[in-house]
């Protein structure tokens, strides 16, 4: 798959209707790709804010925005501060776009330890200039501690014995290494590895890259930073009224906050549902970007 594919394109470009001379603000910029699209649609008088915890992937879509029109700000942050963000620039948003996916270039690089089909240090950092790694954290969490982060946030049936296995390997030795990790959640899957429709260890992976990471702490914040800017549209906040937000999550674990905000905020008149349902992705797409399967997209227009 190409890393600068954005997933749901169409969907995005109809429903947020970025338009000539707005303010619109990519939270996830990642490579770049959704970056590129909305700046093509906002042209020369508009101001594309790109905001990014992986400093590198941030300069990366910067370098691919120079040939546009348009004024670009880039910013090394988490999206869970959009709002202070635009308030340092001095912006006010009509559109905002997150997309709580990762970049597949921190996939399959080695060096950040967030996949294990290659062997590297257990990181998992997106932001690898501050925070705990994943080895620290599985040199530090109490085994009651990794069954919560393992079944909370990777969903995984296994936890326990995943959790006791790691307890009993870092007695022996410390856990660095990706491969050393991977090896220890299939040893506690036993003979069910075989039968698994997925590799044993994507799950635990998930959960570690969530805590490390705080994903689900800064989503919340993005919320709560949305639901505020609603209020405030009409005094001056750092959302627009009219303002259209539109959030793609590829698990429940972030779809279910999302959902639940935005219809918060629709029963309490301060923002209209655009997507009643989540959007996914059509069956072309699919077949062709298989980071798009498990895509969901729901947007609100503010009032």
């Amino acid at each position: 798959m190409n890393d600068h594919v954005p997933v749901l394109p169409g969907e995005l470009q109809e429903l947020l209707a970025p338009a000539a001379g707005e303010v619109v603000v990519d939270a996830t910029a990642g490579l770049g790709g959704h970056a590129s699209m909305l700046a093509e649609a906002i042209g020369p008088g508009g101001t594309l804010v790109l905001i990014d915890l992986d400093p590198g992937n941030l300069a990366r879509a910067a370098s691919r925005l120079e040939g546009s029109n348009c004024t670009v700000h880039a910013v090394h942050g988490s999206f869970g501060r959009v709002h202070h963000h635009l308030e340092d620039l001095g912006l006010r948003a009509d559109v905002l776009l997150a997309d709580l996916g990762f970049a597949s270039n921190q996939m399959d690089d080695p060096d950040r330890g967030m996949g294990f089909r290659k062997d590297g240090p257990l990181d998992m950092r997106f932001d690898q200039s501050r925070g705990r790694t994943a080895s620290e954290l599985l040199a530090t969490c109490s085994e009651e501690e990794l069954v919560e982060i393992i079944s909370g946030l990777g969903e995984e049936p296994l936890a326990a014995r995943i959790a006791q296995k790691v307890v009993r390997e870092r007695a022996q030795r410390p856990i660095e290494k990706t491969g050393q990790l991977a090896r220890l959640v299939r040893d506690a899957y036993g003979r069910r590895a075989a039968t698994s429709r997925q590799d044993p260890a994507t799950r635990t992976f998930m959960g570690l890259r969530i805590a490390v990471n705080d994903e689900l702490a800064a989503l919340d914040a993005l919320l709560a930073a949305i639901a505020r800017g609603a209020e405030a549209t009409a005094s001056g906040g750092w959302l627009k009224p009219g303002a259209r937000a539109g959030i793609i999550s590829f698990h429940s674990l972030e779809d279910r906050p999302v959902k639940h905000a935005f219809a918060d905020m629709s029963r309490r008149a301060l923002a209209t549902l655009v997507t009643r349902r989540p959007v996914t992705a059509s069956e072309a797409e699919q077949q062709e970007n298989r980071r798009s399967r498990s895509a969901k997209l729901r947007v609100i227009t503010l009032s």
